[in-house]
């Protein structure tokens, strides 16, 4: 476990089916620094389902937090204490998925409609355990005004202890609209997240949505304390590798995309020992060399040798060997 120093600068999103053990492990390499995120981990599955394969984590992927999805607040106050008996560094509730199995569940983005019953919660939550417990939410949904439910929200869940707010900057439709769509559609309000950080200069306010550079996530933070950046790392996870000297102080070069591979290679073996199919891990990578010759072929040869029976770390060496090193490193230069 991992004390954290809030503020913290900058984070990569909880996504379904993206943000599992190998991204993270994966991402891991590129920034040792910024803060990593589970997919969201429903109170059910964690209080009944199989720990090793929701919670399991590698120690080198830390900080990293566990996301919850629920509302019922002894659950979440076990789910939270769980959570820290494995070892994570923050818990976040999720308030901010549209999908149709969280709003049968009353949980996600349609708990905006419930703040009394998120900052029980918080408070449940907070009472269970030590490390930091905080919201990641919508700024509202469907026909709520926007600011003056953002305001309420955060007003009556920071009076419950919750400091930490991750505000994805668009309302959710959660009829009419699909989760696909609602990542897209409504329109990004930027200025209401700002204009919650300027009027609770208190708490730390960290903005979600459609930053897709470094350099739009650093004007962010002129206004807020943090960025959560979610699809831009995933597709082009090298983008990370300027974070840790931009935002964090370090003076450590990163490794190059090759290197990356490198370590990446003992790390795939423990894996593929345990029973982790190859093409689980490698579907996370195949972004690392984009813009660089060969990125093409990198990716073309993870794709079709992948997921064959008997695949091993032989295959992401040949792949990589596609991408001139020399391009490599006049890229990181």
């Amino acid at each position: 476990m991992t004390a954290l120093a809030y503020p913290m600068p900058l984070c990569v999103a909880p996504m379904m089916d993206w943000t599992d053990r190998h991204c993270r492990y994966f991402f891991r390499l590129i920034s040792r620094h910024t803060l990593l995120y589970t997919e969201m981990v429903t109170t059910g599955a964690v209080l009944h389902g199989k720990r090793d394969r929701l919670l399991g984590f590698t120690p080198a992927e830390h900080p990293v937090a566990l996301q919850l999805g629920g509302s019922e607040p002894a659950d979440l106050a076990a789910s939270a204490r769980i959570g820290e008996e494995w070892g994570y560094d923050e818990i976040n509730l999720n308030v901010g998925c549209p999908s149709d199995r969280v709003q049968s569940g009353r949980f996600g983005a349609c708990l905006m409609a419930e703040p009394d019953l998120v900052a029980r919660g918080v408070a449940a939550m907070r009472e269970a355990v030590r490390i930091p417990v905080t919201v990641k939410s919508r700024i509202a949904i469907d026909d709520m005004e926007e600011w003056s439910t953002l305001e309420d929200f955060v007003r009556r869940v920071s009076a419950a202890g919750c400091t930490r707010f991750i505000v994805h900057a668009r309302k959710a439709w959660l009829q009419g609209l699909s989760p696909k769509e609602n990542r897209d559609v409504p329109p990004l309000r930027y200025e209401l997240v700002h204009r919650l950080k300027a009027e609770y200069p208190h708490l730390d306010i960290t903005l979600n949505g459609g930053i897709k550079t470094l350099d739009a996530a650093a004007e962010h933070l002129g206004r807020v304390d943090g960025v959560m950046m979610g699809r831009a790392p995933y597709e082009a996870p090298y983008l990370l590798a300027d974070a840790d000297r931009r935002f964090f102080g370090s003076t450590q070069a990163p490794l190059t995309r090759h290197e990356v591979v490198d370590a990446m290679l003992p790390y795939i073996e423990t894996q593929l020992s345990q029973g982790a199919p190859l093409g689980a891990i490698t579907r996370h990578m195949l972004g690392l060399f984009q813009g660089l010759p060969g990125a093409r072929a990198w990716r073309r040869h993870l794709s079709e040798n992948a997921h064959k029976e008997g695949a091993d770390p032989e295959v992401v060496r040949v792949a990589a060997a596609k991408v001139p090193r020399d391009a490599d490193l006049q890229a990181v230069a």
